[in-house]
């Protein structure tokens, strides 16, 4: 008999966690496992990549009331009577506005989110929250399961999230899945008790499918011109990204007299200061923000070098996949970086400063002994990652 697995995710919008889930699924052997998706927002560039054994669910009860802008939300609470959701909604959209960091307003928001959200009728033999907070809040508050496991993708130490908030949903699952070794460590570091329920799961990326996706054609022209470098970055435009970083580095080459095209695929809430900094610098023929690209990678093949300028990271499938493309690639020195990237072997980890990471890059483009190097290092490594999926068999 199948076996019935629920996973949770807020959306399917463009994120590592969401590219990772959308591998994952597509690994799953459809013969022994039932699959629902719960999405609290029914959208996002990965929803058409979905396996079309997926069943597609979203939250029962009001929570379709609940998502409406905030006026509309409580004029239709108060018609219907239900004042509770209405103050509910209320409180939400002002906590929200006063807690600055995201991450904890997502935390201390759930209480009232989750009033509008019925308990799932029916009954799983494993559910999993695919990502850190309310994906995991709402398989141990919402979901009967004979066994519950929360997936977190990011080093905890430095996500800005509060452990006490997370140790009493923590301490309800059967297991905590993170995708590395580090992200392990900051787990255990950051809770008592857990040890014995965390498991190292990495990232699923398919070699086949990335080179097959990376001959698509693309809509944008990257071509680069007479020594042109082009270097490609994969990320959300938010602070942890350091895409503020990059547009410093690009100055630095700029004004050196280096010839670059930095295109960034991604989107967030920081383009519009990110936008306003390239233009305040000159920098619009040189540093680029496409935006959101439901296949970035042609993007990859095409960049001379990938770039990820990151504060922090959990484990970043986009340089797994740069890695799988043979790209030359260049890290910043966060927590986690060693765990994908052995310096001078296959990329450089520098200093997380414009200085760092330009002066990485002037290597590579000076070097190209060193970047040869990189590229045939990169050839030989075994990079496929499929067989992590029997590990999720394992624990469910």
């Amino acid at each position: 008999m199948k076996k019935n697995l629920l996973f949770v995710m807020p959306s399917l919008s463009a994120g590592g966690g969401e590219k990772s889930l959308v591998n994952l699924l597509s690994q799953v052997d459809y013969n022994s496992y039932n699959v629902d998706l719960l999405l609290f927002h029914k959208n996002g560039i990965f929803l058409n990549l979905l396996p079309k054994q997926v069943n597609v669910i979203e939250p029962l009860g009001d929570y379709t009331t609940f998502k409406y802008p905030l006026n509309h939300a409580v004029r239709k609470f108060i018609k219907k009577n239900k004042f509770h959701l209405a103050l509910g909604r209320l409180i939400f959209a002002l906590k929200n506005r006063a807690i600055k960091d995201t991450s904890r307003a997502e935390q201390y928001t759930w209480k009232y989110q989750s009033r509008s959200i019925n308990v799932l009728e029916k009954e799983y033999d494993a559910a999993i929250g695919y990502l850190e907070k309310s994906a995991i809040y709402f398989v141990v508050d919402k979901v009967k399961s004979k066994r519950k496991i929360g997936w977190i993708h990011t080093n905890y130490t430095n996500s800005g999230m509060d452990g006490y908030f997370d140790q009493p949903y923590f301490n309800q699952l059967n297991q905590i899945v993170t995708v590395s070794e580090e992200c392990a460590r900051s787990l255990n570091e950051n809770f008592k008790g857990i040890d014995d329920k965390v498991k190292v799961i990495y990232n699923i990326v398919s070699p086949t499918l990335i080179h097959q996706l990376a001959d698509n054609p693309i809509k944008d022209s990257l071509s680069a011109g007479p020594n042109e470098t082009s270097l490609i970055t994969i990320a959300r435009l938010s602070y942890e990204k350091g895409i503020d970083i990059a547009i410093r580095a690009c100055e630095k080459l700029v004004n050196k007299g280096y010839k670059i095209k930095w295109h960034v695929l991604g989107e967030g809430n920081e383009r519009d200061r990110l936008e306003e900094m390239i233009r305040k610098k000159g920098l619009e023929d040189h540093f680029i923000l496409l935006g959101l690209r439901e296949n970035p990678y042609p993007y990859v093949k095409m960049g001379d070098i990938y770039i990820q300028p990151s504060r922090y990271e959990g484990k970043s499938i986009a340089i797994d996949e740069a890695k799988i493309l043979h790209k030359p690639i260049i890290v910043t020195n966060y927590e986690t970086a060693k765990d994908q990237i052995t310096n001078e072997i296959n990329g450089l980890i520098v200093d997380m400063t414009e200085k760092g990471l330009s002066e990485g890059i002037e290597r590579l483009i000076q070097k190209q002994d060193l970047k040869r190097s990189l590229i045939n290092n990169l050839s030989n490594e075994q990079l496929g990652t499929e067989n992590e999926i029997n590990k999720l068999y394992e624990i469910i």
